[in-house]
């Protein structure tokens, strides 16, 4: 049960349970051939193929490559449902899974976004995109009924081999959709701007240890989480280096998150968005505007390919968590919002069928039918479609965080703003008390209000909105600041703020009101030592005014009339990052508990908030 936990938590690739009656729609429309794939290296790779029984057609194959195993295993167990989606696997495609190099019954070493060697000089190197290579020769030459084209897709980490396809991609990949992709490693899930994610240390040993042999079962373990608190769990424990004791010894991941702890060559080589230059399959990004694990690879992904490369390319993104589009839930909600009915399905139906269809089944001939950016407005709950992301209909509005006011005009008289920020006593991520799951979600339009309340958080407000503003593309927070420490971190969130006479909901929580609600749009933390550089931190010379910037990722949003926009900046955001000193050290994951002091932190009424908003 935990490894189908992990699947439906990180990868939603197989989304069901493996079933063993023979009654099932996979089963009866489709037979199964397993097989052991050598690669250039000698290396053979496990791949699991169904192909549909009716063979008076041929087909197209979709193929996903996954570190989070290939279940069920076993010529003659089938699970529930194939493919990206239920209309694919009903339309007809050979559909196949791969696991990775080094992960369940395939043979290798495993190594955790795995860096690509361009100018390979012999056979004994090898990268995820010749095993992707090899992979594809081997099926369009040895499959039978295959048409010769073939599409990849996969979801959060199979979503990372997807973009990884793209690079030295074979004759016969035609069609990729990198979904939820993870882009850099030090930017997405486990990182944000060098402020590590303690949220996801319980997935920790999910890339650790090593296998010693084939095999279908796990061979890591979870940590036991004594307490159902995790914000407390996180505070009694201390210091980073204090959770040796619940990993196993020959935990490799944590080993690497502990010992490079900047943006050095370890993780600057695994980033693949420096590779995606030249592309030739069409590709199709889908990302979630909600999804706390993996919104920066579909983002930066789809602009990356966009400016260096001539293939076609589109950008998906609805309002989703971590997968949400493979599932099948007939009213999408996150935390407390409700964003409609039917919206998954809309997408698989419409949007993402329709993709591979057209390149795989229809040889890619004539327009697609789908636009550059198919978008859903997170504020006005409805898709739109645009010739480019961000639309070219948008400008720059810069706005002055200034004595607790969210301004256009420039004030006569800076006003700073100051807060005690104890790394002891830290703002909560959440108000919920209870034991997370291995990565978080809600908290991504969970209400504010329980942080705007806290003195250690400020506060700045817009004026009740007069008509509708809608913010489409990304925020860049210019932060003016001082620290009476050596360090610190700066978290900047974006707020919705309802009106007082907002109608209740069914979905919200038993212990809130819609009535000013305040709802996160989007957020960022920057740890303050990368502010001039991911490789190269230094700290802050204490009482001195220093520029930070913040970077948010993009937002389609709009702010309705009657709403107001708001920002909040703290230097605490526990247990989803880990507790900053504040006072610099070296290495956090190290740091004893004397480092941690609390310190005064100014914001200058000079700072500034630029938003792209749509015309």
């Amino acid at each position: 049960m935990k490894k189908l936990l992990v699947i439906a938590l990180l990868s939603a690739s197989l989304l069901t349970i493996a079933q063993e009656n023979s009654d099932s729609y996979v089963a009866d429309h489709y037979t199964k051939r397993e097989v052991h794939i050598r690669m250039r290296d000698g290396a053979e790779l496990y791949t699991a193929i169904y192909s549909p029984k009716d063979l008076s057609v041929k087909y197209p194959m979709v193929m996903q490559r996954t570190p989070y195993d290939c279940s069920p295993y076993g010529p003659d167990q089938f699970p529930n449902s194939i493919g990206p989606d239920a209309t694919m696997m009903k339309e007809g495609y050979i559909v196949v899974y791969q696991d990775v190099r080094g992960r369940y019954m395939s043979d290798g070493t495993y190594d955790n976004m795995r860096a690509y060697i361009p100018n390979k000089k012999n056979k004994s190197q090898v990268d995820e995109a010749s095993d992707t290579y090899d992979t594809i020769d081997w099926l369009v030459k040895n499959v039978p009924n295959n048409n010769g084209n073939v599409g990849i897709w996969g979801i959060s980490y199979p979503g990372f081999y997807a973009s990884y396809s793209l690079i030295d991609s074979h004759p016969a990949l035609k069609a990729v959709s990198p979904q939820a992709c993870i882009a850099d490693f030090f930017f997405d899930d486990f990182h944000h701007n060098g402020a590590y994610l303690l949220s996801y240390w319980k997935v920790t040993p999910l890339f650790g240890p090593q296998k010693k042999e084939r095999t279908t079962a796990d061979w890591f373990s979870f940590p036991k989480v004594p307490s159902k608190d995790d914000y407390q769990f996180f505070l009694d424990v201390g210091p980073l280096k204090n959770l040796d004791t619940y990993l196993q010894p020959d935990d490799e991941f944590w080993a690497q998150l502990k010992t490079h702890v900047k943006y050095d060559e370890f993780w600057q080589k695994r980033g693949l968005l420096q590779h995606l230059r030249n592309t030739k399959p069409a590709v199709m990004f889908v990302g979630g505007w909600f999804d706390a694990e993996d919104l920066y690879g579909p983002l930066n992904s789809y602009r990356t390919v966009e400016k260096n490369s001539k293939t076609y390319n589109t950008l998906v993104m609805g309002p989703w968590s971590h997968g949400d589009w493979a599932r099948n839930n007939p009213e999408q909600i996150i935390g407390n919002i409700n964003f409609g009915k039917d919206i998954s399905k809309f997408f698989q139906e419409n949007i993402e069928a329709k993709f591979f269809r057209h390149f795989l089944k229809e040889g890619g001939k004539g327009p697609s039918g789908l636009p550059e950016a198919y978008v859903f407005d997170t504020g006005r709950k409805e898709w739109n479609t645009f010739d480019s992301w961000p639309p070219q209909a948008t400008q720059k509005e810069t706005y002055f965080l200034d004595g607790g006011s969210l301004s256009r005009e420039t004030p006569i008289v800076f006003t700073p703003m100051e807060f005690v920020s104890d790394p002891n006593r830290p703002v909560p991520s959440t108000e919920d008390i209870q034991q997370k799951g291995l990565t978080p979600r809600k908290y991504m339009t969970d209400d504010q209000r329980f942080a705007a309340r806290r003195p250690d958080v400020l506060v700045f407000d817009m004026p009740v909105l007069e008509e509708d503003v809608t913010l489409a593309g990304d925020i860049l927070a210019k932060l003016q600041v001082a620290t009476t420490g050596t360090d610190a971190d700066w978290i900047v969130k974006l707020i919705d703020v309802f009106p007082a006479d907002e109608p209740e909901t069914k979905e919200v929580a038993p212990y809130l009101r819609m009535s000013n609600y305040h709802m996160l749009v989007r957020s960022e933390v920057m740890r303050g030592r990368f502010r001039d550089s991911f490789s190269d931190p230094k700290p802050f010379v204490p009482n001195q005014p220093t520029e930070v910037d913040v970077k948010l990722q993009d937002v389609f949003h709009t702010f309705k009339k009657g709403h107001r926009i708001q920002i909040q900046i703290q230097s605490t955001w526990f247990p989803l990052i880990d507790r900053n000193p504040q006072t610099y050290v070296e290495n956090i994951f190290y740091a004893e508990p004397e480092a941690f002091k609390k310190q005064l932190h100014r914001v200058f009424g000079n700072s500034t908030i630029e938003f792209t908003v749509l015309k």
